[in-house]
């Protein structure tokens, strides 16, 4: 028999970066706050992606930072500038986090993890007076919010509710996408999509000795996608920061094109095809004219072969024939979600006054590279808000 708890202010559910923000935000005001996290432990995928260093946010200029949300939302973008870089920066140096700048504009914690600017802010939470409950799993949403946990069925009466329940991808660190039919009531929601996720390719052979291997220095298009970050030849296919920034061209069924030779003019290129010998190998000639790395060599190989019918495209813009996504559980992040049009601009539900919600349920799309973070934190942040107005 299920037991109904004592009514709160806020209900948050969902212990990632968006809900613990909004944690944050209503519990800094004064308000009751109770977290429930359906895991063992809070901000799993946050932890995870913290093993690579904690790629925070992106030091740039506004305006080429909203620019890699598009199409981005105009609650988005209000979230975005009400709190971006230089604001998620001084949060994370607020938790005693030392940050810093890389060549690239990347911004990370100088630890080089996030484990550290966690066990703070949760520290920082518990001050605030706010309850953490793990291994709380929502299991339905009307009039109250239905919980199965440790010690039975539970209920919760809250005055706001937040939801950070995250997209569809990485379900064993807990997004899986189920809440979509718990919430059909209140909020319409776009079919999801894997985002930010490698592409699987049926190599020949060959191939096998590049695994594992960067390709560097290219330039790769897929529509009007376009990224200058590297990538991995692994025996699955590709993957990386450079295939992730274009994934939204890829699944919009755009062919994804290789500049294997990005500071190169055509012309200056096309001249030096000219010094290649009559009976040179390709190889040979890539690597003695162009200094080509081997495994864009090996590229050119793959998917033009030896004896290409235009050698300029195949180096200025080589096809990748063949390339698929891969299944949207291995993907970092997911598009779709939450559609806007069921959300007031301060993310509250409008078929459900003081439902609110936050992070990657949300249907918007960012590469990596700090904008999938800055992105969570900034709407966690205007939920909070929208629900310390519906408390006032």
């Amino acid at each position: 028999m299920s037991r109904t708890a004592e009514p709160i202010d806020a209900l948050v559910v969902g212990a990632g970066p968006a809900g613990l923000m909004a944690a944050e935000v209503i519990s800094a005001a004064g308000h009751s706050v109770m977290v429930a996290e359906a895991k063992p432990s809070p901000a799993r995928k946050f932890l995870m992606a913290g093993k690579s260093g904690l790629n925070l946010t992106k030091n740039e200029p506004m305006e080429r930072f909203l620019k890699a949300y598009e199409p981005l939302h105009p609650t988005v973008s209000a979230a975005l500038q009400a709190f971006g870089p230089q604001e998620a920066m001084a949060w994370a140096e607020g938790l005693g986090q030392e940050m810093f700048t890389g060549s690239s504009g990347r911004v990370f914690p100088k630890v080089m993890k996030a484990s550290p600017l966690l066990r703070a802010w949760l520290a920082r939470l518990e001050t605030q007076g706010v309850t953490l409950w793990r291994n709380w799993r929502m299991v339905g949403l009307g009039e109250s919010v239905a919980f199965e946990t440790p010690g039975g069925p539970v209920n919760m009466q809250a005055k706001t509710v937040i939801l950070a329940l995250g997209g569809a991808s990485w379900a064993r660190l807990g997004s899986n996408g189920d809440w979509v039919e718990m919430l059909a009531p209140y909020v319409e929601s776009a079919p999801f999509a894997p985002s930010n996720v490698g592409l699987l390719m049926d190599w020949t052979p060959h191939m096998a000795a590049h695994f594992g291997r960067p390709v560097k220095g290219v330039k790769l298009t897929a529509g009007t996608y376009e990224s200058r970050g590297e990538f991995v030849i692994s025996a699955r296919g590709l993957e990386g920061g450079g295939i992730y920034a274009v994934t939204r061209g890829l699944r919009e069924g755009a062919m994804l094109h290789l500049d294997l030779l990005p500071d190169w003019e055509p012309e200056k290129l096309k001249q030096a095809l000219i010094q290649r010998k009559s009976k040179e190998t390709l190889t040979k000639f890539l690597k003695r004219v162009l200094r080509l790395a081997p495994e864009k060599t090996a590229l050119v190989m793959e998917f033009a072969g030896p004896r290409p019918d235009d050698l300029l495209r195949s180096l200025k813009a080589l096809e990748i024939k063949g390339a698929g996504l891969r299944p949207m559980d291995e993907a970092i992040s997911t598009a779709g979600g939450a559609r806007f049009e069921s959300l007031t601009n301060r993310l509250e539900a409008r078929r459900k006054p003081g439902l609110f919600l936050a992070g990657e349920m949300l249907d918007w799309d960012a590469p990596t590279g700090g904008y999938l973070l800055t992105a969570c934190l900034a709407t966690g942040r205007l939920a909070g808000e929208g629900a310390l107005t519906r408390l006032s």
